[in-house]
């Protein structure tokens, strides 16, 4: 079995082989009117290669059609190859650090609860601010935030199988990125690769301004793929 891998190709779709499982979730609201969980609600037939669309137009979502070529697409790759801990900036806490690399961030929201992440953090010595920051950090797809054990330097980090995630968004009434799990490697089609991380979040409105990765654009651009679970 081939090792599994994203190419990102030239105005076109994202190319993915290994056999990489692929599912939908859909994000969740709590008790603070924000996105609180992640919900599986489809799961895809497995295949050894398949194409996804980052067009944000194909008619087959979430894989590509070939309507990219219909409509001239412009996917030139403009997000840094720098690793995640040049771009980050660090938040102090009691026993953990909290890691943030704004450019990354797709406005996935699970941060904003309870004060927020970075407030959570300052407070962690209580066990359920700690706690809390945790899963916060953890529950943003981007992997913009990422919170570390002060004592081990280790990130403290659900553990994920490669696979994808299309998310959607239903309080933002718009479909969200795909989510890469697992250290999934991402080759640019010049063939640069990217770091590989836990959690990352490709754009697929085709409208980031952090190509390949997703900026929040899909909410400016209402964003709709066809799933009915966006429309309230």
């Amino acid at each position: 079995m081939n090792k599994p891998k994203i190419i990102v190709s030239k105005d076109g779709p994202y190319i993915v082989s290994g056999n990489v499982p692929l599912n939908k979730e859909i994000a969740e609201i709590g008790k603070e009117d924000e996105p609180e969980k992640w919900t599986e609600t489809e799961k895809y037939p497995n295949k050894e290669t398949y194409a996804l669309c980052r067009c944000g137009n194909s008619k087959n979502m979430p894989f590509c059609d070939g309507t990219h070529v219909k409509t001239g697409f412009d996917g030139t790759e403009t997000a840094s190859t720098k690793p995640f801990l040049e771009q980050a900036r660090t938040f102090e806490g009691h026993d953990i650090i909290l890691k943030d690399a704004v450019d990354l961030c797709s406005v996935a929201r699970f941060c904003h609860p309870k004060t927020g992440t970075w407030k959570l953090v300052v407070k962690s010595k209580k066990p359920e601010a700690k706690q809390e920051a945790i899963r916060q950090a953890c529950s943003c797809p981007a992997g913009r935030l990422v919170i570390y054990d002060k004592k081990t330097g280790e990130p403290i980090e659900n553990k994920y199988e490669p696979s994808i995630t299309v998310t959607e968004d239903p309080q933002a009434e718009c479909s969200g990125p795909l989510w890469v799990k697992g250290g999934i490697e991402i080759e640019s089609e010049s063939g640069k690769k990217y770091e590989p991380r836990n959690r990352m979040a490709l754009c697929r409105c085709g409208n980031s301004n952090n190509k390949p990765f997703c900026d929040g654009a899909h909410l400016t651009v209402n964003f709709d793929d066809g799933d009915k679970s966006v429309k309230k």
